[in-house]
């Protein structure tokens, strides 16, 4: 952190391991969700939820189990 402790540079973070960046990512999204009601959804976000309730409505939405989630990301290489 810098002097005054309220800002981690950059190169703290390229120092970070993994493990360590997670848990700061989860730090600071706690943080936000806390102050949710401080940051408002741009107005696309309902546009795209609007969009996507429309679709699962006309049942043209498709899902997936948790499972086939998971196989999915692990072809992707973004789940271990």
């Amino acid at each position: 952190m810098n002097e005054d402790n309220s800002v981690i540079e950059s190169s703290e973070i390229e120092g970070m391991s993994v493990a360590e960046k997670l848990r700061t990512m989860e730090q600071l999204w706690d943080a936000l969700s806390r102050d949710s009601h401080e940051v408002a959804s741009p107005a696309w976000h309902g546009d795209v939820l609007a969009q996507r309730k429309r679709r699962a409505e006309r049942g043209e939405a498709k899902f997936l189990t948790l499972d086939q989630l998971r196989a999915r990301l692990r072809s992707q290489g973004a789940w271990r």
